[in-house]
């Protein structure tokens, strides 16, 4: 019996030591979306090399890569997918690292899918949204995820608790909903999700959200900034950025290299100026 309350004993004191294991110091930003978010800009030399303060924590299997599903990696893109390109996500943690102190670290968990709905990454009703388009290129891509993009973001989310804290939420999409004004409303639900299911406090844990490619430069997609702009209104916790003059790609629906790196240097300082550090 002594020696049953011993183990007892110990297991609490381990279980107690491990709840506390997470470093602060370590901040931690989910980013998730659709293709302009996944990366679909040229990853150009300057992009190849990074401060290993900034890390990615790998959502799976890249053998071209070299990096397993659920490992922590120095972000050097791509950050989503095996083959994609450049992200908002990318200059988001470089320029986090360079404008904090050197004791922290800037950590991303980067789950997003070309072409896709803002309800495929809604827990209940994904399932109507996983099939929209037929082709291979987006089939394999959800696939990737183990068919639930929404639930692979979790898994990983509840791994890096155990390692720091998450500090807020990325997002960019609404081509694919273009002019859909409930757009707001999904996007409160995902949001709502997110928070609930890895017990985070909205009022800790902002939602930045990007405009797509607006008028000023012939966006195909322009009418929806208007709507994004609205997230405010739904989710007061949620902060919109502008992608004015971030400059295009031909089909004027996704940034170019520049333009991701000024849309992602953008969103830092908005979560910065969050922190109180701009």
């Amino acid at each position: 019996m002594r020696l049953k309350l011993v183990f007892l004993l110990i297991g609490l004191i381990m279980l107690t030591t491990n709840s506390f294991s997470q470093d602060p110091n370590f901040h931690i930003y989910l980013c998730f979306g659709q293709s302009n978010m996944e990366g679909s800009a040229e990853i150009e030399a300057q992009d190849t090399t990074v401060d290993s303060r900034f890390q990615l924590l790998q959502s799976y299997d890249c053998s071209n890569l070299g990096r397993k599903k659920a490992a922590w990696y120095p972000a050097i893109p791509p950050l989503c997918h095996c083959h994609t390109g450049l992200s908002p996500a990318d200059y988001f943690g470089r320029t986090m690292v360079a404008n904090l102190p050197d004791s922290i670290k800037v950590g991303v968990i980067h789950i997003a899918i070309g072409g896709c709905d803002i309800r495929l990454f809604d827990k209940d009703i994904y399932l109507g949204y996983d099939d929209t388009y037929p082709e291979a290129w987006f089939v394999d891509k959800v696939k990737a995820y183990g068919g639930n993009p929404y639930t692979r973001l979790i898994e990983l989310a509840t791994e890096a608790q155990h390692d720091g804290v998450i500090k807020g939420i990325l997002l960019h999409q609404g081509e694919t909903n273009n002019g859909d004004e409930q757009w707001p409303s999904y996007v409160k639900t995902v949001y709502n999700n997110i928070l609930n299911d890895l017990s985070l406090d909205a009022d800790s844990v902002p939602l930045l959200a990007g405009e797509v490619v607006g008028d000023d430069q012939n966006g195909v997609c322009k009418d929806m900034n208007p709507i994004i702009n609205k997230l405010p209104e739904t989710i007061p916790t949620a902060h919109v950025i502008s992608s004015k003059e971030c400059p295009v790609r031909s089909d004027n629906v996704h940034f170019n290299s520049e333009g991701v790196r000024k849309l992602g240097r953008r969103y830092a300082v908005k979560m910065l100026s969050i922190m109180g550090l701009l």
